[in-house]
C-alpha cells in the first residue's frame, strides 16, 4: 500500500512540474532558480560549519 502511495505522489509531482512548465515556463524557471539558491546556501553554511568546527570552533 505505502508503494502505491509513493508512485501517486511521484505520479502527481511530475504532472504538476509538467502543466507548471508548459503553461508559464517563466514561473517555472523562476522555482529552478529559487531551488538552486536554496541549495547553494545550505552547501555555503555547510562549509562554514565546517571551517567553524576545523578552526576549533571559536565564535
Amino acid at each position: 500500500m505505502a508503494v502505491n502511495s509513493k508512485k501517486i505522489a511521484v505520479y502527481v509531482v511530475v504532472v504538476f512540474a509538467l502543466y507548471v512548465i508548459i503553461t508559464d515556463p517563466a514561473k517555472a524557471a523562476d522555482y529552478v532558480q529559487i531551488g538552486f539558491e536554496g541549495i547553494s546556501t545550505a552547501a555555503r553554511s555547510v562549509g562554514d560549519f565546517m571551517t567553524w568546527i576545523a578552526d576549533g570552533a571559536k565564535n
